[in-house]
């Protein structure tokens, strides 16, 4: 949609813009909202659905809210498109996800508005909770703070946990529950088919409508608005006990549920809760890409669809005509139901991640050897451990990113108690426009320091394969260690990737290429960059070594061996931490093997990297190709060996 000044949305620059438009124009300013959002995306890209979803909630919430005194917090942040519109960043939005502009998510230092950083599920309400509490601490009890929480979000153990200590407190906090029955995927487990029951109950719905009607009209009660809340709840819990009891029982007030695209409606309702102190809960029933109607029907499809024709709703491909390389992701899905077929103790477990992790194929061919836990990292490796006692060969797939969450579980419920669960982590290295958030940067370095675990990456989509095969295999299987497998978000180097499977020999390194002058050791799929670099190089007549380590631990030691003899300039290459990752691991073989050399590192700096394009990225930590061609004349022209 274009913006020109006869369009409301060009005179909302803040939401106390917002404030000064009547009541009645907020309905305009929602379509036109939505079909800015439907504009800029449909030509840019991002994330779609969600932020669609959420218009008229967004509008309301800024509008009766004094933002950004009042704490307004996003859940995971892709549906926070809209706030960041209303609040400052509408010239800038078509920025938004790419390098050097806009992050995807809210993020503190890039507005006032953003109260919170997010881009991981469940953390709202700890963080509203906390927000509350300092607000009291600070004299400052009537300031509100509002968390905008997803039913799928919900399911993360993080915010039962907040809303059980909210429940403890007087706070003045808002928990306002968008209720759409997705995340990316659709949304799984008790908690879904209990939100179903409170939303389709006819005797809940019956006393909700009555309850409603009392709210809307607290402002005539004045002094005895309090008085008439009492009443309410007390009805409210004996006539439909059953269906409340959830939030109830945690001492939190429900409210709810109601229509989250009537805009007036939430503005009349939210502005009832903010008279009302304490912790509360407000029920929105909202529609996951509403208004836009290929969105509204395909709910996962639109999550992110990338560019499209927004008259049409075409999502753009991009075509080729010889065969390409297919996604890391794809070839895991493909593979684990291979392997599945020929043994049936394998099962698959993902949390919430199905489509994204490719997990999907094999809920589709084997159905009840595959599950999604919903967003519960914790539960999953915990879930897969399980399993994995009574000798099921367990794939857990887990982006690296949301890994992180779950690492006690790793340490405490796998690896101390011997068992071998294979991780396979998606999305290793940088994450691209997701951001810091979302990068895969620290698994190397966390997994690598945990006894009983091996740790391997593959450089290609063959590699991927025989890792897979071989962590199943009997072999690993039987000296009672986890697998973990790292592997990057987007395509491979092999169009024709369906190769034969071959067990490898765990911690076996192997020789891309020999050479003179400089040996470069890589791990994972970043060393295809090193072939890259070793041909631009040999244009020069200069001809590195070029190993693929294949394992961060057990290390190759044998080939370490013969590297540290025959070069004394040596470059480390990965797509994850300096600080305690694989070259952290050859600098370690050096040290305790006495050997003396010029060990270079490449790989992700000490610092926060922002989101953009992964080769943009990789530029700028330099181990493009280019960097890794700088970083081998720079070794091969240094004075003195010393080790660095």
């Amino acid at each position: 949609m274009l913006i020109t000044p006869g369009n409301l949305l060009a005179t909302v620059n803040t939401p106390d813009d917002l404030r000064k438009l009547p009541k009645e124009s907020l309905p305009q300013l929602c379509d036109e909202l939505r079909q800015y959002i439907i504009d800029v995306v449909s030509v840019y890209g991002g994330h779609f659905g969600a932020g669609l979803g959420v218009v008229e909630l967004t509008t309301a919430l800024h509008y009766v809210f004094n933002t950004p005194d009042d704490q307004l917090i996003w859940d995971v942040g892709h549906q926070a498109y809209g706030h960041k519109i209303l609040t400052g960043r509408r010239e800038k939005f078509y920025t938004n996800r790419f390098y050097g502009g806009l992050s995807g998510f809210p993020k503190r230092k890039e507005s006032v508005y953003d109260s919170f950083g997010v881009g991981h599920s469940s953390t709202s309400i700890s963080a509203a909770l906390g927000m509350a509490v300092a607000s009291q601490l600070q004299g400052n009890p009537t300031r509100n703070h509002i968390a905008v929480i997803g039913d799928g979000a919900l399911t993360g153990g993080l915010a039962f946990e907040g809303m059980n200590h909210a429940g403890a407190t007087d706070a003045n906090m808002l928990i306002v529950l968008n209720d759409n029955c997705m995340s990316i995927d659709a949304n799984v487990g008790a908690l879904r088919e209990y939100l179903t029951d409170i939303t389709t109950s006819p005797t809940y719905n019956k006393v909700k409508d009555e309850v409603w009607n009392l709210l809307g009209k607290f402002s005539t009660f004045g002094k005895s608005a309090q008085e008439i809340v009492s009443k309410v709840e007390t009805a409210v819990k004996s006539s439909v006990l059953s269906q409340s009891n959830l939030f109830e029982s945690l001492n939190l007030r429900y409210f709810g549920p109601i229509d989250g695209h009537d805009v007036d409606r939430l503005v009349d309702v939210l502005a009832d809760l903010k008279t009302i102190p304490g912790p509360k809960i407000l029920h929105v029933l909202t529609v996951k890409g509403k208004g836009y109607a290929p969105a509204e029907k395909d709910q996962t499809k639109w999550h992110a669809p990338g560019l499209f024709d927004k008259l049409t709703g075409v999502i753009q491909k991009k075509t080729f005509t010889t065969p390409q390389p297919p996604k890391y992701q794809d070839v895991f899905g493909h593979t684990l139901v291979e392997l599945a077929e020929t043994n049936p103790r394998i099962v698959g477990v993902t949390p919430a991640m199905p489509s994204g992790s490719s997990m999907n194929i094999m809920m589709k061919a084997m159905p009840t050897r595959a599950f999604d836990v919903g967003i519960a990292e914790q539960h999953a490796v915990t879930f897969s451990a399980g399993m994995a006692t009574r000798g099921e060969v367990v794939f857990c797939n887990i982006y690296s990113t949301f890994m992180q969450r779950a690492y006690d579980q790793v340490i405490h419920d796998v690896c101390i108690q011997e068992l071998p669960v294979i991780f396979c982590l998606d999305r290793a290295g940088f994450a691209g426009a997701d951001g810091p958030t979302h990068h895969g940067a620290y698994d190397i370095a966390y997994m690598r320091c945990i006894p009983n675990m091996i740790v391997a990456a593959p450089m290609n989509e063959k590699e991927l394969r025989n890792m897979m095969f071989t962590a199943a295999s009997d072999t690993v299987q039987r000296g009672k260690q986890a697998f973990t497998i790292r592997y990057p978000r987007g395509e491979g180097v092999m169009p024709n990737w369906k190769t034969p499977l071959e067990e490898l020999t765990v911690g076996k390194a192997r020789m891309v290429q020999d050479g003179e002058g400089v040996a470069i050791l890589t791990l994972g799929a970043i060393g295809n960059y090193a072939v890259t670099a070793s041909a631009m190089l040999a244009k020069e007549g200069i001809r590195p070594a070029h190993i693929d380590m294949r394992f961060a631990k057990p290390l190759d030691e044998a080939m370490l061996h013969q590297v540290f003899r025959r070069f004394d300039r040596i470059l480390t290459v990965e797509d994850g931490c300096i600080m305690g990752g694989f070259g952290s691991a050859v600098l370690e073989f050096m040290a305790d093997h006495g050997y003396m050399a010029r060990v270079k590192r490449l790989g992700i700096p000490d610092a926060v990297i922002e989101h953009g394009e992964q080769i943009e990225l990789h530029h700028e930590c330099g181990f493009d190709p280019e960097g890794i061609a700088e970083a081998v004349r720079e070794l091969l022209y240094a004075g003195d060996r010393v080790a660095v």
